[in-house]
């Protein structure tokens, strides 16, 4: 017979490995309680880790889009309110006008002038609207400021200058000259049909407007972009610009009547079309935003089922993970004592 002998310390030594493999399990298991999936998804799926791989990265596409398509439908909504306070400033300078037609008291057209004169400020702040840093009616030039302040006084701004250049062209003298009185309703409607040919022309670019023709596109799904900005060589601003101008320049001139009614009878006509064209912006960027709704909601139904498939692949069994790390606290806890008590296993003690 062939007596073994086996050693407090090697002992000791499984029984501190089978503690340390526990704890090692012990850390995986609650991370994966934690998280509901794999801690080492590539260890587990092998093969179809590519495929797992694949759809994070198009779930994190759709995500972006999401995100960006939040910023579209702040700039949109921003760019819509600032439109709506044109059309209301237009609106209101066409009710003036309308209010004005016969009228000859110099204190009431005096009155008419200073209204559409804070009409045509409130429509260069509103062309001039900024949203998170960016001009929203300067079409892809948003760094530059869309439209040029016609009231801008040192220096004079262009738009002034041009206009009191074309006058003194056209007529041969001035507005404070007393000669304006002699302007007849044929004459004055020639410069008026003139000062038109260089609000809708190049000129325009030069005297009022900084922006680009060109509008801001943004991708607000995998197949799908939207206009998501106007600018403000639309037709809408620059006959909003044209009818208060004229309002503003010459209704309160010391002209006949005859031809204060040619330039009210156009100032009219170019509100109307401002009114119009302002409105027809509003509505492309409504369809814009109608659009980006859509595609949210087609985004957020894509978004749940990539989520699902990563969720089948990747995800485990979070009750089975709660009842492991229930199991492998016991048998630490086991492996503690006996560690313990081996420890205790000496000669000295026996003695």
């Amino acid at each position: 017979m062939k007596a073994s002998f086996v050693s407090n310390m090697s002992l000791q030594n499984a029984m501190r490995l089978t503690v340390a493999t526990a704890q090692k399990e012990m850390l995986k298991v609650q991370e994966e309680s934690v998280t509901g999936r794999h801690s080492d998804v590539g260890a587990v799926l092998g093969a179809k880790t590519a495929r797992t791989l694949n759809l994070h990265r198009d779930l994190q596409r759709m995500e972006s889009l999401k995100s960006t398509n939040a910023l579209t439908t702040q700039r949109l909504s921003a760019s819509q309110e600032s439109l709506g306070t044109m059309s209301t400033a237009a609106n209101d300078a066409m009710g003036v006008l309308i209010a004005l037609s016969g009228i000859t008291s110099a204190d009431q057209l005096q009155l008419a002038q200073k209204n559409l004169g804070s009409a045509l400020q409130t429509f260069t702040a509103a062309a001039n609207t900024s949203f998170s840093g960016e001009y929203l009616f300067a079409g892809i030039n948003s760094d530059v400021m869309p439209l040029n302040d016609y009231f801008q006084e040192s220096p004079v701004s262009d738009a002034k200058a041009e206009f009191d250049a074309a006058f003194l062209a056209h007529f041969g003298f001035d507005q404070d000259d007393n000669a304006v009185a002699t302007i007849d309703p044929a004459d004055m409607q020639s410069f008026i049909d003139t000062l038109e040919a260089s609000f809708t022309s190049v000129d325009w670019q030069n005297d009022w407007s900084n922006a680009s023709s060109e509008n801001m596109e943004s991708r607000v799904s995998t197949s799908e972009t939207v206009q998501s900005s106007t600018n403000t060589n639309a037709d809408g601003m620059r006959y909003m610009a044209l009818g208060l101008v004229l309002g503003q320049e010459l209704l309160a001139l010391n002209i006949s009547e005859s031809a204060r009614k040619v330039v009210s009878d156009a100032s009219i006509d170019y509100m109307g079309r401002a009114i119009s064209g302002i409105d027809g912006e509003r509505s492309k960027l409504g369809i814009s935003e109608a659009r980006v709704a859509q595609a949210n909601t087609s985004l957020s139904a894509q978004i749940t089922i990539l989520s699902n498939s990563i969720k089948d692949m990747e995800g485990i069994d979070t009750y089975e993970a709660a009842t492991r790390v229930t199991t492998l606290e016991s048998q630490l806890s086991l492996a503690y004592t006996l560690t313990s008590r081996i420890q205790n296993l000496s000669l000295l003690n026996y003695l």
